[in-house]
Formats: structure tokens, C-alpha cells, sequence
């Protein structure tokens, strides 16, 4: 009789949707080690995955072993500097990707585009083209900045429950960038509503005096991710503003659709 202890085990074990079970299921602890803010114990892993406490034993055992989680004194796991090289690496190809989205940007708009990313409690910009203008605004890729002073950061909490930003908030503090920063808590979650009422973030002077920009979203991005339009104020005013704004939806959906693409289906 042939045996079939191997494939009877998680490592080899296909999920109905044709994945290895176990390797799904250490990303899923991996994504919610992330969502908990980076370090959790296994019982708060068994909770809110529902797997039993020596399924995650094993598969955290495997992860620590491979550098992408590493064991606290106290015990608890947290996330692996391993992790930053993938993270790293997959930041620079979703610029890349992103590029030619902010070419029409910048060619429709005549601003500089970008694009950043939430990672962990900061804002990072991962992409960005300038605009032919001689005056204009230029934010180093890789550059990262607290949330509550930009357009991007606005965006892409707004998405997010008031409880979840209030907490961020208190870990980042909320120092003043301009006099136009917005400082409180309470400003910040106001400033939050009006992005979802209107669809777009304004950063108006909030991260540099003399500077408007304007933030979208990118929906259904694999990771939170927000594009917009920066320049002058004397350029990007309220009348700028309804023209560049459809353009700037427009865009998102079409990188939205591109970034959906490059996943398996």
C-alpha cells in the first residue's frame, strides 16, 4: 500500500480554491499579526483566526525559522526584518506601475503626481512625476511623513473606523508641520468626514506653507494606497480644484483596475 503520510499534512494539503493550506494560512497570520499592529500572542492569533493554538505553534515555528517573524522576550511574536526587504521590494514595483497613471496625471493636470502607501502608522511615498513647470512641488520617493498633515494620508484614513485613526493618532502624536496643521484628534476625524462627503482629501498649506494638494484613494489596492496632484496654491485653487479632481478619480480606477490585473485570479 502506498503511503500518503505527506500528503495528509498541511505543507502539501490543497484548499479548495487550489492553494497549499498551510502556506494560506501563515500569510493569514502574517496579515493579521500586521493588522494588530506587528506583535500578538498566539491566543490572540488562535481568536481571531480560529485555528487551534498547535496549528499556529507549528506555522509560527516555520516563520521564525525563515526570518519573517521573530520571538519576544516576553514571549510574544512579532514581525521579521525579512519582511522588509519583500516589503521594500514590492513598494519600488508598484511605483513602477504606477508611473505611467501619474504621467496623465501630471499631462492632464500640468501638477506633480504621486503616489504613497500606508505603512504602519506613516505615510511613504513610493512614486512620483514632476511637473513641467519651472515651479513645482518635488517630494522624495521613499520620503515618509505622519498622516494627519497630508492629502494622501487624509484619503486613505478616510477609509478607515474613527476608533482605529484616534488610536494611530495617539502613537504618532500630531505635531504641527505649518499653522495650518491640523493638531486635535477631533479636527482630524472632521476633516476625515468631509473627505468622504466629497470624495477627495485637500492638504491646503497643512505640510508646507504656500502648497495645495489634492488625494484619492486608488480602490481595492492590495495594500492602502492614494495618488494626488501637488502644486502651488496660486495654481491649485478652488476653480483648479473641480477640473483636477474627476481627473484624479478617473486615474485611481484605471490603476485600481491594473493593480487587480497583476493578482491571480
Amino acid at each position: 500500500m502506498p503511503t500518503s503520510s505527506a500528503s495528509t499534512t498541511d505543507s502539501a494539503r490543497s484548499s479548495a480554491n487550489g492553494g497549499v493550506q498551510s502556506l494560506e494560512r501563515a500569510f493569514d497570520l502574517l496579515e493579521r499579526m500586521a493588522d494588530a499592529g506587528g506583535e500578538v500572542g498566539l491566543s490572540e492569533l488562535s481568536a481571531s483566526s480560529g485555528l487551534p493554538l498547535p496549528t499556529i505553534h507549528r506555522l509560527m515555528r516555520t516563520l521564525v525559522a525563515c526570518g519573517y517573524v521573530r520571538q519576544q522576550p516576553n514571549r510574544r511574536y512579532a514581525l521579521g526584518p525579512r519582511l522588509i526587504r519583500l516589503g521594500e521590494s514590492a513598494s519600488r514595483l508598484l511605483g513602477t506601475w504606477a508611473r505611467p497613471y501619474l504621467a496623465r496625471l501630471v499631462e492632464e493636470t500640468g501638477e506633480t503626481a504621486n503616489m504613497a502607501l500606508l505603512d504602519g502608522d506613516e505615510i511613504v511615498y513610493v512614486a512620483q512625476v514632476p511637473s513641467k513647470h519651472s515651479m513645482r512641488m518635488f517630494t522624495e520617493v521613499g520620503r515618509r511623513v505622519l498622516p494627519h498633515s497630508t492629502g494622501v494620508g487624509k484619503a486613505l484614513l478616510a477609509g478607515f473606523p474613527p476608533e482605529e485613526v484616534r488610536a494611530l493618532l495617539s502613537r504618532t502624536g500630531m505635531p504641527a508641520a505649518t499653522e495650518k496643521t491640523i493638531t486635535t484628534p477631533d479636527g482630524f476625524l472632521a476633516a476625515l468626514e468631509d473627505v468622504r462627503r466629497q470624495g477627495y482629501a485637500i492638504d491646503d498649506n497643512e505640510q508646507e506653507i504656500g502648497v495645495r494638494c489634492l488625494a484619492v484613494p486608488v480602490p481595492d489596492s492590495p495594500t492602502a494606497a492614494a495618488i494626488s496632484i501637488s502644486g502651488p496654491a496660486g495654481r491649485v485653487t478652488e476653480a483648479a480644484t473641480g477640473k483636477i479632481v474627476p481627473v484624479l478619480q478617473q486615474v485611481a480606477g484605471e490603476l485600481s483596475e491594473a493593480l487587480a490585473s497583476q493578482s491571480p485570479a
